[in-house]
């Protein structure tokens, strides 16, 4: 039986299958996309299906994307989880840098829940580990916001094994953000401490970036559900783990229901193990 909530930080049960923002933005993540009414829409659809977890960043847009969802959904209704993340600082289309120093980190934060019109953020995520600052520096500053009210838990983005049972001698740690999907298991070894730990795996690039909205056997078990290829890879990570939390993200009304759809689709062993196979064909098991 697929779970379908998983209790974040051990206390704030979300809904597994969340909605990202960062294709509210325009192409590399810089400037806006389309019309911000559309992307108003489709956050308040999302809500509107259930949806308790919103997963953004600051460097989205940059700005854009947290603006988005306090214009949408503020005041927020009660039991909607509000994640962002800080630690990165945007340039240009694809251009950024890491920046997490302390006082930069605290500036991050402080700027995201203006934007996002709140004094306490549920989850604060490190967007990178600056690998010229001391992990204990970076994790302190966050430590130091939550003592103060202004974060509630803290997350990690892209962190090997060895950084997260680092960073959880360092302080409690409430999920993490990897690239994961059905093509690409290299964060297995990851997900299976997350497992352990309590600690939700929120995985990056869900559709494998769209590539598995095209693959021929995820499109012939779509088949026999009635289901589209993304709803099968989607409900593939609702059926890996039970600490999977895929928040994928769209500007499109359609595209979102298609999503939230995947949450319907319950896959057979025979299914599973199709989709496994074609993992092993690819090379990326991790």
């Amino acid at each position: 039986m697929i779970q379908d909530s998983f209790p974040l930080g051990g206390e704030l049960p979300v809904r597994r299958l969340g909605y990202g923002t960062a294709q509210l933005t325009g192409p590399g993540y810089w400037g806006p996309r389309g019309d911000p009414a559309d992307a108003v829409a489709v956050l308040r659809r999302a809500v509107e299906r259930g949806v308790t977890l919103i997963d953004t960043a600051d460097n989205y847009g940059p700005s854009i994307a947290e603006e988005l969802v306090a214009e949408a959904l503020h005041p927020y209704p009660e039991g909607l989880v509000i994640a962002t993340k800080g630690g990165v600082v945007r340039t240009g289309d694809d251009a950024w840098h890491i920046d997490g120093r302390p006082e930069r980190l605290r500036e991050m934060c402080e700027a995201s829940l203006r934007r996002l019109r709140l004094e306490t953020v549920d989850l604060y995520q490190l967007h990178r580990l600056d690998p010229d600052v001391p992990m204990a520096e970076q994790l302190g500053a966050l430590d130091e916001l939550r003592a103060e009210g202004k974060v509630r838990h803290v997350g990690l983005d892209s962190v090997t094994v060895e950084q997260l049972e680092a960073a959880m001698e360092l302080t409690s740690v409430a999920s993490v953000q990897n690239r994961y999907n059905l093509l690409d298991r290299a964060s297995e070894p990851l997900l299976k401490v997350c497992e352990a730990r309590g600690v939700a795996f929120l995985p990056w690039f869900p559709l494998g970036n769209g590539s598995l909205t095209s693959d021929p056997v995820c499109a012939y078990i779509a088949a026999t559900h009635g289901a589209s290829p993304g709803q099968i890879a989607l409900a593939w990570l609702l059926h890996r783990s039970p600490a999977l939390c895929p928040t994928p993200g769209t500007g499109s009304l359609a595209h979102l229901e298609e999503n939230l759809d995947a949450g319907a689709v319950r896959l057979s062993a025979s299914d599973l193990t199709r989709l496994d196979a074609l993992t092993a064909a690819y090379g990326t098991s991790g």
